[in-house]
């Protein structure tokens, strides 16, 4: 039928969620292992598992749709709407406990400080040197919080405005001062509008597939009920 196109055109979310998460994780994977608690989720691992799951979906749509399989058509809605229903929750949730949210990551972030340097934490250690190299940051809240690390007032060679051995242990005035998780949620706000329209094609799209999904599994119960 016509309409087994729109449904499989649905599945363009996996390249979507997955493309999105790689970008994110060639382009800004460091913060994936800044977590003390959760080192390995991070927003790519999660798009990209996301993704994944959606293509699964979509594959089981367009055999649906292609077979005129009711049972097929059916799973596929439900499954889309199930998730469809997560987002819109995910959101709602995100918005509300923001603050919370906010006040858990710096927390989670000032307890991986703690970790930097020490044995078997090489990829913590690392990211924190690359992140604060790129944003031009220093520390979660301020270049204070790496003065509880070292239990001294020093910061990695990382925060210097000019990098050199040791120059952590100079004046303040030769550190970066900006806080990374300010600089990050900074970095966050300049991508929001192209977030948004990702967000919003998406939505479109699910809608589409569920409506799309539900016209074939009506029609197919109208074929068979007619030549029962």
């Amino acid at each position: 039928m016509g309409w087994s196109s729109s449904i499989s055109s649905s599945g363009w979310e996996d390249v979507a969620f997955s493309g999105v998460g790689i970008w994110l994780s060639v382009t800004q994977g460091n913060f994936a292992t800044l977590s003390s608690s959760l080192p390995s989720l991070s927003a790519a691992n999660l798009l990209i598992t996301v993704g994944t799951i959606i293509m699964v979906i979509g594959c089981l749509g367009c055999v649906g749709a292609v077979k005129e399989s009711r049972p097929l058509l059916l799973t596929f809605f439900i499954l889309l709407l199930l998730i469809f229903f997560l987002e819109i929750l995910c959101i709602m949730l995100f918005f509300i406990y923001q603050d919370e949210i906010d006040q858990y990551a710096q927390r989670d972030l000032k307890k991986g400080l703690q970790l930097f340097g020490t044995e078997g934490n090489v990829g913590l250690t690392n990211a924190w040197m690359i992140v604060q190299t790129d944003f031009r940051c220093c520390g979660v809240t301020n270049h204070t919080d790496w003065f509880e690390v070292y239990n001294a007032s020093r910061v990695p060679d990382s925060c210097c405005l000019e990098y050199s051995d040791n120059c952590g242990l100079d004046n303040p005035g030769t550190w970066w001062t900006a806080p990374c998780y300010e600089r990050v949620k900074d970095w966050l706000s300049e991508n929001l509008v192209a977030l948004w329209i990702f967000a919003l094609c998406t939505a479109l799209t699910q809608i589409l597939g569920l409506v799309f999904s539900m016209t074939m599994f009506c029609q197919a119960v109208k074929v068979e009920t007619f030549y029962a």
